[in-house]
């Protein structure tokens, strides 16, 4: 008993030096990455930011999530980075082997169709909806690195969707895909101004559970496990969110007599949404919202380089492979079967989170479709007029939504 009361005590110790050099370290960091917005600067293909205090509060906002992430962030030992490192080789070799990194559409094979599901109404002051649940049967693949791991998350291997549906004749639904950190009912349904788009536009609208976030998590928050290190969990967790949201959709047109679907991402969903784009040629339009299309850069930008270079280094962790690796579960790397008159992309001139340079790779590789600027941070996107307005016109122009 002593010994287990001892062995608890340090370990308490330990996490309380490491929130410390966290809490110490998040000040540096933040004042170089403001320094950073000082000499913030107008990318090629984007409007110059303009300067002053309404972009400058806005920028604010994302840099306080961006706190939140540095002081929370888990820390990977030396030996873990090395066990990524032989995992992520291992991936590669299979990966390439099963011709994967020429061809990632082919990674991805196509679900059963979706028969049995649990509903339950649901009562929120954001609005009642129906909680529905089904068995989401993704497994990585035979052979794959980390999936005994990924198996044993057990909450996971349960799809949950809320869904906002209204009575009478089947109308066409949005599958509105959330982000990092999202996953809980309040923020989903503000996050997707759910109010506007049920009831004042009138359409349905599906809100799925991303893996490891809401109910689905396995960590202390919703996420925990997408960008922790763990770079096959990275791979699975992607390729799960396709597995499930292919069975929803398809339900929802079988099920629910969809007339037409939409599909709409925000941040990390919007580079889901826009890998869904290349899996499903019947979907009404694609619509990806601040997207984080590159999630290597998106790590070369948030990780400061002396830990990079350290895994590198010390752990042997390349981020040359693990942007090889990623190929299977980016949108960068495959077609988009949605035509290019019904893709929709909008972004922020000084996102903070996910730079424009997402949004512009993201454009380029889809033949460079409707884009709109707004001058604000990742965060802003909640309240921009132009978002609204590119929403608006992307459900008119597809045919969700009845000309206005």
């Amino acid at each position: 008993m002593l010994q287990r009361a001892l062995v608890g005590t340090l370990q308490g110790v330990s996490h309380g030096v490491e929130l410390a050099v966290r809490g110490g370290a998040a000040p540096l960091v933040l004042g170089l990455r403001w320094r950073g917005w000082k000499r913030l600067v107008r990318r090629e293909g984007a409007p110059a930011p303009r300067r002053g205090l309404a972009l400058a509060s806005k920028v604010a906002l994302d840099e306080i999530f961006y706190a939140s992430e540095v002081v929370s962030a888990t820390m990977a030992s030396l030996r873990e980075l090395r066990r990524v490192a032989r995992e992520l080789e291992e991936a590669l070799t299979l990966y390439e082997a099963r011709g994967w990194l020429d061809h990632p559409e082919g990674f991805h094979i196509a679900p059963p169709p979706l028969r049995d599901v649990e509903t339950e109404t649901k009562r929120s002051r954001f609005g009642d909806h129906a909680h529905v649940r089904f068995e989401s049967g993704y497994a990585p693949h035979p052979g794959e690195p980390g999936r005994e791991r990924w198996q044993g998350y057990q909450a996971n291997r349960t799809a949950h969707v809320r869904l906002l549906e209204h009575p009478g004749p089947p109308r066409p639904w949005l599958v509105c895909i959330p982000g990092y950190r999202m996953g809980q009912v309040a923020v989903d349904f503000m996050g997707f101004r759910t109010r506007w788009l049920h009831r004042t536009l009138g359409l349905n609208v599906a809100i799925p559970v991303m893996p490891l976030h809401g109910p689905r998590r396995a960590g202390r928050r919703g996420g925990d496990g997408w960008f922790s290190g763990e770079l096959l969990d990275t791979v699975h967790a992607q390729a799960q969110a396709i597995w499930d949201l292919r069975r929803l959709v398809d339900w929802l047109r079988h099920h629910k007599h969809a007339p037409n679907v939409g599909a709409y991402g925000v941040s990390l969903g919007a580079h889901t949404a826009a890998l869904l784009a290349a899996h499903d040629a019947e979907l009404a339009c694609v619509i990806a919202g601040i997207p984080a299309s590159d999630l290597v850069r998106l790590l070369r930008t948030h990780v400061p380089e002396v830990v990079v270079r350290a895994a590198e280094r010390l752990g042997h962790l390349s981020l040359d492979s693990a942007a090889r690796a990623l190929r299977v579960v980016s949108p960068l790397a495959v077609r988009p079967l949605v035509p290019r008159e019904h893709r929709y992309l909008y972004a922020g001139v000084a996102d903070r989170l996910a730079s424009p340079e997402h949004a512009l790779d993201l454009w380029r590789h889809w033949e460079e479709p409707r884009l709109a600027w707004y001058q604000g941070s990742h965060i802003s996107f909640l309240w921009e007029r132009s978002v609204t307005a590119l929403l608006r016109e992307a459900l008119v122009d597809s045919g969700l939504l009845a000309r206005i």
